[in-house]
């Protein structure tokens, strides 16, 4: 039997390690999408890069993009590539615009253009909500995208929606909900807090800055989503989900935890700094998953207090790791 072909676009990040080690377990054949200029950071993806096949390309490059689907003839692609920290949106607008937005219309062309069969996964973003007209959120739910980066989703997201409604393409967007691990960048706020904490305990370091500690976040484990993103393209019919824990905690909750986990009291080191506050603020974001949980039957298998000490034990052993090298 055939083995089935995915590309994913943004393979090394901390979602696409997941899915690629998700899609071998599977027995795909993985092919990720790589900028020929960049230079990549294959951390992630090293214990399990012979595995898989790296392809040149480039969401900017609408040929680059014709060539590699003529190339791989893929069953699957799932476009994970984006400009994804928020606040970088807002120093590089149109950066973001390009890649995150008319990245996703350059790819669904190329799809109908060359294998319009290919089944197509859109990375949506609960930062579309921003401004959340009603709580929790749902898949009917309006959007108010509050920085560049969730108007830029918002674009993909809907550019998905109409080539599915225009060409009968099957393209998918998932609305995932913040979702971390220890593969996080150190400019999230999650991975920024557990880092912080094993610096501290380690005892290089005496404070973490952090910006707005009571703006609230329904998170989970990037581990358990990606196999939601997988569902969606085994689902009969192409169908938009959220995915989410149903959930919502504060920053200073995670804070609490995390500190708490190593032994330490967070308020005797964390410090508010309003330069880490967004030029727009994004107060709550909540998920309402019934739909995935029924249709899908996908729901999270990692708690909150789980994903926490999960990261926070990662940081720990590579800031001992740290340490004994250099000290």
């Amino acid at each position: 039997m055939k083995r089935k072909r995915a590309i994913i676009t943004g393979i090394t990040g901390q979602d696409g390690s997941y899915l690629a080690e998700f899609l071998l377990e599977k027995g795909y054949e993985v092919y990720g999408l790589q900028r020929r200029s960049s230079t990549l950071n294959l951390d992630r993806i090293l214990h399990f890069k012979e595995r898989i096949t790296l392809i040149s390309g480039d969401l900017l490059d609408q040929s680059s993009l014709i060539n590699v689907i003529k190339d791989i003839q893929p069953d699957e692609i799932y476009n994970l590539g984006a400009q994804s920290f928020v606040p970088t949106s807002w120093n590089q607008p149109l950066l973001t615009g390009e890649i995150t937005a008319l990245g996703v219309t350059r790819l669904l062309e190329a799809i109908l253009m060359i294998k319009p069969d290919t089944k197509f996964y859109q990375a949506s973003s609960s930062e579309m909500f921003g401004k959340v007209q009603t709580s929790p959120q749902n898949e009917k739910t309006p959007f108010y995208p509050r920085s560049p980066y969730g108007v830029a989703k918002v674009y993909g997201h809907w550019i998905t929606v109409n080539y599915r409604e225009s060409y009968n393409l099957f393209c998918v967007s998932g609305i995932l909900f913040n979702h971390e691990s220890p593969r996080r960048g150190l400019e999230f706020v999650t991975r920024k807090i557990t880092n912080g904490v094993a610096m501290i305990k380690h005892g290089l370091s005496n404070e973490l800055r952090l910006g707005n500690l009571e703006a609230k976040r329904d998170w989970g484990f990037a581990g358990d989503y990606v196999k939601a993103m997988w569902l969606m393209l085994q689902n009969d019919t192409p169908e938009d989900f959220v995915i989410a824990t149903g959930e919502m905690h504060t920053v200073r909750e995670f804070c609490e935890i995390a500190f708490d986990y190593v032994g330490l009291d967070y308020k005797k080191y964390v410090i508010v700094d309003e330069k880490f506050f967004r030029p727009a603020e994004v107060h709550e974001l909540l998920g309402d998953v019934s739909k995935a949980r029924k249709i899908l039957k996908w729901q999270p298998e990692t708690s909150f207090e789980q994903l926490i000490k999960m990261m926070v034990d990662s940081d720990m052993k590579i800031i001992e790791k740290i340490k004994c090298e250099h000290f």
